[in-house]
């Protein structure tokens, strides 16, 4: 059993800005269906395949801002809209989902959508920052986990800001389409304990529908919530889709991306995207399954 070493994990965040998904604000609009009058009709495979084409659809149309999930019991499609969402492109929406323009439903959500990204104190690279999410192993070589829009277009990573102190470089990256990126350390000075703060992490597992969970983020520090939705898609903008993400209603802010989401002793996800202010308390954040990006980097929590 390997010895735990000690590390204060700082969070990393970067060049683009994000600000806020309010859970608590989400109003539906009036273009919302009843689900009762949107159901898709026919074998389960068949309505799975028209709730997939209609997400597809809603993708098509191009409008930023937005986050989907299929809701199979009520045979309909969820698309949240941040504010920058004009009643136009909501129509663009439903003009691109055509016949089945009825399975919609549209909420309404303040603030913008986006990754996680800010200048600040954590863990950097140029003028990124973004939190640490799992140490992670593979053989004798260690490893950290955060999010692929963290480490796309990024090598070194430093301790610090002024970058003095260099911690490891990206060894891999996974954005857009989904969202995780690996960091090899390359400092021996620095510990590495499989710890999240002073949460022992011991295995991982996939999120399930209302799950407790809890997030720890450089801005945010410790939040707990638990899990609203599942496979959900989100478009931030600038080509820059991410699919099969873990909805929570726990509020995180600019330089939390790549931030770690356990339950007890288990990983769970890494920050994406999510609300830009924790002020109010609740919030809606985004996270990448940790689950796949442990299997495509072969490499195993500890």
């Amino acid at each position: 059993m390997r010895t735990k070493r000690t590390i204060r994990r700082a969070g990393m965040t970067g060049r683009t800005r994000l600000l806020a998904l309010a859970t608590g604000l989400f109003a539906a609009v009036a273009l919302a269906v009843p689900a009762a009058s949107a159901g898709t009709a026919g074998t389960p495979a068949s309505a799975a395949s028209r709730l997939a084409a209609l997400g597809d659809a809603v993708l098509d149309a191009g409008v930023t801002g937005v986050a989907w999930r299929a809701d199979p019991a009520a045979g309909t499609v969820v698309v949240t809209a941040d504010s920058t969402v004009s009643t136009a492109e909501i129509a663009a929406i439903e003009r691109a989902a055509g016949p089945r323009a009825g399975a919609l439903r549209i909420e309404r959500a303040t603030g913008r959508l986006s990754t996680q990204l800010s200048g600040g104190d954590a863990v950097h690279t140029g003028s990124t920052r973004c939190s640490v999410g799992f140490n992670v192993v593979s053989g004798s070589t260690y490893y950290f986990l955060t999010a692929g829009h963290c480490t796309s277009g990024a090598s070194t990573w430093f301790a610090n800001s002024t970058g003095t102190t260099a911690v490891g470089t990206t060894t891999a990256t996974t954005f857009p389409g989904r969202d995780y990126g690996l960091v090899r350390y390359t400092n021996p000075s620095i510990p590495v304990p499989g710890t999240v703060g002073t949460a022992d992490i011991t295995g991982a597992a996939n999120a399930t529908v209302g799950m407790p969970v809890t997030f720890r983020g450089a801005v945010s520090g410790v939040r707990s919530g638990v899990v609203i939705s599942l496979n959900n898609t989100v478009n931030y903008g600038g080509g820059q889709v991410v699919q099969g993400l873990i909805r929570t209603n726990i509020c995180t802010q600019p330089g939390d991306s790549g931030g770690a989401l356990y339950s007890g002793t288990l990983a769970i996800g890494i920050l994406s995207g999510g609300s830009g202010s924790c002020s109010g308390g609740a919030g809606t954040s985004y996270f990448q399954p940790v689950v796949p990006a442990l299997g495509a980097y072969g490499v195993t929590v500890y």
